[in-house]
């Protein structure tokens, strides 16, 4: 491999590396877990998220939002904690619209924007992918879409989606699958703990209302 092609590979999973680092293992117990369920009407989906860096146009992390008998989070190696988000490994449960959108505005500043892609899937294919990611385990830091790719691959319809440790080549492949496409700006500092520092758990919402 010429010199300069490893350096540029090497910066670039070093800055994925950076954006998806955290060690999950663990967190809720089961009845945390179950406490925490939310089932959302809508139709079963995949949506993928993929953070994009304003400045490179790299990718910097994946995660896949699945809506079957409940809605969560894939998050691997994500932040996205803190006290009123219940988690286990890297699934983040009880993704209420709310939480969704804390969720999305946590990832998008001045630095990253988000790709929202979304794609209806049988029912069967959103509790197929549930099942995978709750067994799934802790994933180490920089395989978010390494194993994003990888649980997408497992599900029917998907097969052909290869496993790739760059998230703007899962994010091709995704979109060849009828996948819709959006993208959220926002122009927030580039501290995203800030979001996590405001963050309202949900009890303490109903509790004002």
């Amino acid at each position: 491999m010429p010199l300069l092609l490893r350096l540029f590979t090497v910066l670039t999973l070093c800055s994925m590396a950076a954006a998806c680092s955290v060690p999950n293992k663990g967190g809720a117990s089961q009845e945390e877990v179950a406490r925490a369920a939310y089932h959302h009407d809508g139709s079963p989906q995949l949506t993928l998220y993929t953070m994009i860096n304003n400045t490179s146009g790299a990718g910097a992390h994946t995660s896949l939002l699945i809506n079957g008998s409940q809605r969560v989070a894939f998050d691997p190696a994500g932040s996205f904690r803190t006290d009123g988000i219940t988690s286990r490994d890297d699934v983040v449960y009880g993704m209420t619209p709310y939480l969704v959108d804390q969720y999305t505005r946590f990832h998008a500043r001045e630095t990253y924007h988000v790709v929202v892609q979304t794609i209806e899937v049988p029912a069967a294919t959103a509790e197929r992918a549930l099942q995978i990611a709750q067994s799934y385990g802790a994933v180490p830091q920089a395989y978010c879409a390494n194993s994003t790719s990888d649980l997408i691959s497992q599900l029917p319809g998907f097969e052909d989606i290869n496993r790739t440790f760059y998230p703007k080549k899962l994010m091709e492949q995704f979109a060849q699958k009828g996948a819709s496409y959006d993208r959220l700006y926002e122009y927030d500092s580039d501290d995203k703990t800030k979001v996590l520092k405001a963050f309202v758990p949900e009890y303490e919402l109903r509790k004002k209302n």
